[in-house]
């Protein structure tokens, strides 16, 4: 029976967590229709509660704002609306700021969370993996004597919480691991380990 009850419990558990995360997800995406007028929401013209209409708009509205900002038009127009907001006080500092991170994190052209590395933390007799985001900028780079490196360390099983430390590049190895790897790595706190990356020998 507790063999029974333990195969039990490694199927429901991750299927109870993978929907609660899903309904999760669904229900914070659907507070959406609280931005629209009351006549136009759903629950209005259907006279019931749908979810997953809520998901739908904002992923409709996110598709769109894309699509109309990649051509000439939408990008002028968005131009316009950022020389707008840096002309607002307050509002400035935090739209450049949260612009900037989402700018390095979300573009295809960022550098950052793309490659894994493994640093000793937090003394020189353990080792953990963190996510190099960069190099040290502004006044901080004249007060570093030699080539640094700026990582993120995450913490486990909530990878969102962590620290941000500038090391020594070579104090830093670099892993033949997908960030998708490493991630799944710390959210298991080790248990799910990455596969080793057979390297092929090449002959000449």
């Amino acid at each position: 029976m507790r063999k029974y009850f333990i195969t039990g419990l490694l199927v429901l558990v991750p299927l109870s967590i993978t929907l609660w995360v899903l309904h999760l997800i669904v229900g914070t995406l659907d507070q959406s229709v609280l931005l629209m007028p009351e006549k136009w929401r759903p629950e209005f013209l259907l006279g019931f509660y749908l979810p997953g209409l809520g998901t739908i708009l904002t992923l409709l509205i996110i598709f769109i704002t894309g699509l109309v900002t990649r051509n000439f038009f939408g990008n002028r127009l968005l131009q316009w609306w950022e020389l707008l907001l840096n002309r607002i006080p307050v509002v400035n500092s935090i739209y450049s700021s949260v612009k900037q991170v989402s700018d390095t994190l979300l573009s295809p052209s960022g550098n950052a969370f793309r490659k894994a590395v493994l640093i000793q933390y937090p003394h020189s007799n353990s080792w953990t993996i963190a996510f190099q985001t960069g190099v040290p900028g502004g006044d901080v780079r004249t007060h570093l004597q030699g080539d640094y490196i700026s990582v993120y360390v995450p913490t486990t099983p909530n990878p969102t919480s962590g620290f941000f430390l500038m090391l020594r590049r070579a104090d830093a190895i670099e892993l033949d691991m997908t960030v998708d790897e490493a991630l799944k790595y710390i959210i298991s706190m080790g248990v799910v380990a990455p596969a080793e990356h057979k390297q092929s020998d090449h002959t000449h």
